[in-house]
């Protein structure tokens, strides 16, 4: 690369600080400290790889690419921020350790409002394939004491490696929500969380493509516990052994978050004396929730 003249440097630095200084009426002060920030970041970038038009242009075909994908069953905007690790990121800044709260992982970006509720017991997989799984455990505050009354949200992929939204039909399989009971108890049965691919049809494979990076996501079932006076936790488990624990496409494994599968043979009888026909699964999770603030 050119070694870059002083006067160039000098005529980029000043565009920088006018850039920066056409926001100093911001009233705001959060929203005048983020813009003064990302332009100050922005810049430096531009400025460190020496960006072309050309690049320029084909970085605003992306974002465009990505706009358009997106609508109200798909966010290509979460998955690039995923792919990224800003996902991770911010939640990592957000959700600061706090005793022996369970950790925090991505939200994702296939999470449905108006889950249907499947009661303790009950069966969020509602149809969709694969094998039967037990899931239950308490949810507790750091002193563990157990928070009755806490809402569990619960989504999944099934054992085909789709979300039930990704269809593009009216199913609602591999999701729902119930409450604790008033010792924090919580159960239900789902499907034994399998590895799939993010979505890759769309820009964000192709920047995948472009870096030689695998789209799988470790196998995992998504839970957001919600309760008064507790920060809402979002997270994930995943199976121990899966063989992308080391090389999730997301970054959003944690080893605390890894958890036993424990295979059952048929004639095993299920904790609620429900009938499975063929091999089945249990994994036993507790929560635990930070204070709220």
């Amino acid at each position: 690369m050119n070694e870059i003249s002083p006067e160039q440097q000098e005529r980029e630095a000043a565009l920088v600080e006018r850039v920066v200084a056409s926001f100093a009426d911001t009233p705001d002060p959060r929203t005048k400290e983020l813009v003064e920030a990302l332009t100050r970041h922005v810049h430096a970038f531009l400025r460190e790889t020496r960006l072309t038009e050309e690049e320029w242009k084909r970085a605003i075909d992306f974002l465009t690419a990505v706009g358009q994908i997106t609508d109200d069953r798909r966010q290509e905007f979460i998955l690039l921020s995923d792919v990224l690790g800003a996902s991770m990121q911010t939640i990592t800044i957000n959700n600061e350790a706090y005793a022996d709260a369970t950790e925090a992982t991505v939200f994702g970006p296939f999470f449905q409002q108006g889950s249907p509720d499947v009661g303790l017991g009950g069966d969020i997989a509602r149809g969709a394939p694969g094998e039967p799984c037990w899931v239950e455990g308490t949810v507790r505050d750091t002193s563990g004491a157990p928070i009755g009354g806490a809402r569990v949200e619960v989504w999944e992929a099934d054992a085909d490696g789709l979300y039930d939204v990704q269809y593009g039909d009216d199913r609602v399989a591999g999701r729902g929500h119930l409450h604790t009971d008033d010792q924090g108890r919580y159960r239900f049965w789902a499907v034994t969380p399998a590895p799939y691919p993010i979505p890759d049809d769309g820009p964000v494979g192709e920047l995948l493509r472009a870096t030689a990076r695998s789209p799988m996501r470790a196998a995992h079932l998504h839970l957001m516990v919600v309760a008064d006076g507790y920060r809402t936790l979002v997270t994930h488990v995943f199976p121990r052994g899966d063989a992308y624990l080391d090389s999730d496409s997301v970054f959003g494994v944690r080893d605390s978050l890894v958890v036993d599968v424990h295979q059952q043979i048929p004639t095993t009888p299920t904790p609620d004396g429900r009938e499975v026909t063929g091999p089945w699964a249990r994994i036993d999770v507790d929560l635990v929730l930070a204070p709220a603030g």
